[in-house]
């Protein structure tokens, strides 16, 4: 039998382990995306869906859809007033819960990578999303944008890497053995069944080695009382 202090430690331990089943046991999400091209607009537009089949794994299915001609011309208008392009993403787990994350970044860099950008998506310990941010690389040698440099970018079609970041769990102590451990000595004394099974030189070495040193300083006492 456990005492009432160990039965609550290893309940608790337990309530806590169950914590971090999620990604145990696995689980799917998709991720809806919408973008906003105009200067300080509420309204966001399609953008297209990612599905991940599996958190472990990481693997993700990406379909978007390109832009029209009068969304390009949008989004040019935000890189020439030196303005950021918007996106919405909202994650939907698969119990049907929803989470909702916007991240921006500036619509003259996206231009500038051609639209290729990558969505980052990091899980806490428990597989739920902290955060979607998304990021692109700017073309070398280019550092802001203009009609004149802008004209030539005609790309219309989204290429989004997604990566995912696990969060990272320190090492937890075998908590519940140890108080296991200790109930059991602890009943095993209470019923006089503890033996000690150390030698005679163990059990009391702690006697010995005064009365060994009381006869090294009496012997050399002696001696010199002699001469």
């Amino acid at each position: 039998m456990y005492s009432p202090t160990g039965a609550v430690l290893i309940f608790l331990l337990t309530l806590f382990g169950s914590g971090w089943s999620y990604l145990e046991h696995d689980s799917w999400i998709t991720i809806q995306l919408h973008h906003s091209l105009a200067t300080a607009s509420a309204e966001f537009s399609y953008r297209g869906n990612i599905t991940i089949p599996s958190l472990n794994s990481g693997l993700s299915n990406v379909a978007q859809v390109p832009l029209t001609p009068g969304e390009l011309e949008l989004m040019k208008e935000l890189a020439n007033k030196n303005e950021f392009y918007r996106l919405k993403a909202t994650v939907v787990y698969s119990n049907g819960s929803k989470q909702k994350f916007l991240t921006s970044n500036k619509a003259c860099r996206l231009l500038q990578a051609h639209l290729n950008d990558v969505l980052w998506i990091s899980l806490d310990p428990s597989g739920f999303v902290t955060s979607v941010t998304a990021s692109q690389d700017a073309a070398p040698g280019i550092v802001e944008c203009s009609p004149e440099n802008t004209r030539h970018l005609d790309d219309v079609d989204f290429n989004t890497d997604v990566l995912i970041r696990h969060a990272e769990l320190a090492p937890v102590p075998d908590t519940a053995s140890f108080i296991q451990k200790v109930e059991r000595e602890r009943e095993a004394r209470e019923r006089g069944e503890v033996r000690d099974n150390r030698g005679f030189l163990a059990k009391y070495w702690m006697y010995i080695v005064p009365v060994v040193l009381l006869v090294f300083i009496s012997g050399a006492t002696n001696q010199e009382a002699g001469k």
